[in-house]
């Protein structure tokens, strides 16, 4: 086994079930098969646990759910998956320093449970596995923010120390001004910016740190105080456009006077000058969020969907790739002086709006930058590929879907309801909603406003991160699992106006191992949302959030029928192990 491998697999023959590990962006999924037939009925879960590079320690995941006592009460505490085992066949874990350099060392062992409640273990499968915090050194970075203010994991680990309001504005117009005042500032943005924070803010530091940079930076949102701190350390090197968009009905926008942007905009101006900053919004948006280092020690390029902002960073599901390399600079670079004397007859005509190839050594990707012009647009192609060229499965995750008619949509749905391909997806309902998109095609609502009353025990409230979408995602994810995957991402949105009217940038990366990441994304976020769904039932009476104890009559179910039973859920369990 390479340690580079993003695929591996336990080996144990002994072992009545099946191992795979799956390398994500700080985050490893864990999935399980049983080997032959059906597990037996006394099968009631897998405990997990891991260690570190170099540790000499195995950590047991803990599981929220346990087995109820005999009054049906549960223990309110998280739990040793050797004691409250996990009843699924796949789970994503985020190691605590994912980003440490080595193998990862997981352990999963078969649970059983007998007729008097008492627990007892099979023989385990081991895989090691190197996470790395970066995807291709010296070419490309996935990264993604965490998106979990609306989690049990953020009340416990920062909301019972203070509200959060003490780390997030109430506003967008406020963000520039806001001071954080909770008493774990700064690992609490940490953790919710995730790597997506990190990656984007060494960039800027890079950049500043080599004086012979020039800083290009397109902004679609601008108001999070540390970014643009440090666009304005960088003094003339920078140049920047700035989205000025307003909103027709309202009259309010980026372009309104009091907007975080028009804030960042008078800050800019002072440091890099006025010729240096303009304010523009393309055709409609000028939606790109991109950074371009032109240095002689760095050359780097930011793109993807996560805006420079509080909700950005932390509170939405972002993702932001950097890529390295002169030629890539070249590229971004050129689209950016385009876009800083805009005029959108001729951008659509020039080559910025055509694939064109980023040129990293090993790694299929190209880029195309909007608005696009009749002979070049790419909306219908991209529709042609998911309807035509599918063959095995599709994970989505897509901000405003929803509100965004057309040929990627009804791809989507026709996928959705085909019964040769696995579909796992969401997209918000309405602005602070989220639709998932369920493999049986039937979408689930989840909450729009947070689990702030009869959250079931042992839950406790959750935060919202305030108005607005939670879910900011624009990619798609296309046979994962065959060497003809492939990911669309970028700041584009997969509609008309992102396709024509607006200024975006959209990649397509050809490659099994980003688009193996990006599929943990979705899963991630959509087993996330789910399990909105069901805390939800959990409080009508539809389920209990509890484990399943081994049946003890023979009219007992075991857990795990289901996936046994129902065609989806078969293809699920066999897909990922």
């Amino acid at each position: 086994m390479a340690i580079t491998d993003f695929q591996v697999s336990g080996t144990n023959t002994k072992a009545l079930f099946t191992l795979k590990l799956h390398r994500g962006e700080g985050m490893t999924l864990i999935a399980m098969n049983w080997k032959s037939g059906k597990p037996r009925e006394d099968f009631v879960g897998f405990a997990i646990e891991y260690k570190e590079p170099g540790g000499i320690k195995f950590f047991p995941l803990k599981n929220r759910i346990s087995f109820p006592h005999a009054d049906g009460s549960t223990n309110p505490n998280k739990l040793s998956t050797l004691l409250s085992p996990i009843q699924k066949f796949r789970w994503v874990h985020f190691p605590r320093n994912a980003e440490m350099e080595g193998l990862f060392t997981y352990v999963v062992t078969p649970v059983f449970m007998n007729d008097l409640g008492e627990l007892s273990y099979g023989d385990a499968q081991e895989a090691k596995i190197q996470l790395a915090r970066v995807t291709y050194p010296g070419k490309l970075n996935v990264t993604f923010t965490r998106g979990f203010v609306s989690s049990q994991a953020f009340v416990d680990k920062y909301e019972s120390k203070g509200p959060i309001s003490t780390l997030l504005p109430a506003k967008a117009d406020l963000g520039l001004k806001f001071a954080p005042t909770h008493p774990s500032t700064k690992e609490a943005l940490a953790w919710m910016g995730f790597e997506a924070r990190h990656a984007i803010l060494e960039v800027l530091d890079k950049a500043i740190a080599d004086k012979t940079a020039q800083v290009r930076v397109i902004a679609y949102d601008l108001s999070e105080p540390e970014i643009v701190n440090r666009l304005e350390q960088l003094g003339d090197r920078l140049k920047i456009v700035i989205d000025n968009s307003v909103e027709e009905k309202t009259g309010k926008g980026h372009g309104h006077s009091s907007s975080g942007e028009s804030q960042a905009a008078t800050r800019l101006r002072k440091s890099a000058g006025t010729k240096n900053v303009t304010r523009d919004h393309a055709g409609d948006l000028q939606h790109n969020k991109t950074i371009v280092v032109d240095g002689t020690k760095v050359k780097r390029v930011v793109c993807g969907s996560t805006n420079f902002a509080w909700r950005g960073f932390y509170v939405q599901a972002n993702n932001a790739v950097v890529l390295e390399g002169a030629n890539v600079v070249k590229l971004f670079a050129a689209a950016f002086d385009d876009y800083f004397k805009f005029d959108q007859t001729g951008f659509k005509k020039s080559t910025h709006a055509g694939w064109t190839k980023l040129g990293l050594t090993g790694i299929d990707a190209s880029v195309t930058f909007s608005p696009h012009g009749s002979k070049n647009a790419v909306l219908a192609s991209i529709g042609e590929d998911l309807d035509k060229h599918t063959t095995s499965s599709l994970f989505y995750s897509l901000a405003f879907l929803s509100i965004t008619p057309g040929t990627i949509k009804e791809a989507i749905t026709k996928l959705t309801a085909s019964p040769t391909h696995f579909v796992y997806g969401m997209a918000d309902s309405k602005v602070g909603g989220i639709v998932l998109q369920k493999p049986d095609g039937n979408p689930v609502p989840v909450f729009s406003t947070g689990l702030d009353e009869n959250v079931p025990e042992p839950f406790r409230s959750e935060p919202t991160g305030g108005s607005g979408n939670r879910m900011h995602h624009k990619f798609l994810v296309i046979d994962f699992d065959k060497p003809t995957a492939r990911v669309y991402l970028g700041s584009y949105n997969f509609s008309k106006a992102a396709d024509n009217s607006n200024g975006e940038n959209l990649l397509v990366i050809r490659d099994r191992r980003v688009a193996v990441a990006y599929m943990i994304e979705a899963i991630r976020i959509f087993d996330h949302y789910h399990f909105r769904v069901a805390q939800k039932e959990a409080t009508t009476g539809v389920r209990k959030l509890q484990l399943r104890a081994a049946p003890t009559t023979s009219t007992g179910v075991p857990w795990w029928t289901e996936h046994y039973a129902d065609a989806r859920k078969i293809r699920d369990r066999e897909l990922f192990a």
